[in-house]
């Protein structure tokens, strides 16, 4: 099966942007619908954002919409999770996940280790 890793987390300030990728050491990302999720202390675990097999099809929760991107480039097997404006209510671990479906309310079958994403105000 497909093994995920993330990167590209740190510490940010309020306004500042990242971006996340996820990139798979085993396997092809664009047999999977991929997504990320997030999970801050304390909290459930977050939708944050989907993508379809072609990269056509995306959705976003409310919380992110207009200021975050999600985007796949199968040729290179990555993920990218382009955030900006970032709020201190975005600090979470973010796992990209993979499964054969594209979808919000989907339970994906991969995901990776997670990577750290800190804003301060």
């Amino acid at each position: 099966h497909v093994q995920l890793e993330e990167s590209g987390g740190g510490l940010v300030l309020a306004g500042g942007s990242l971006r996340l990728s996820c990139t798979a050491s085993r396997g092809s990302l664009s047999n999977y619908g991929l997504a990320w999720f997030r999970q801050a202390p304390g909290k459930e675990r977050e939708f944050v954002a989907t993508v379809s097999w072609t990269g056509v099809s995306t959705d976003y929760a409310d919380s992110v919409k207009g200021r975050f991107t999600i985007s796949r480039d199968n040729a290179k097997n990555t993920l990218y999770l382009q955030m900006n404006n970032l709020k201190p209510e975005d600090t979470a671990v973010y796992y990209c996940e993979g499964g054969d479906a594209a979808s919000r309310y989907h339970t994906y079958d991969y995901w990776g280790q997670g990577t750290q994403v800190t804003v301060s105000s």
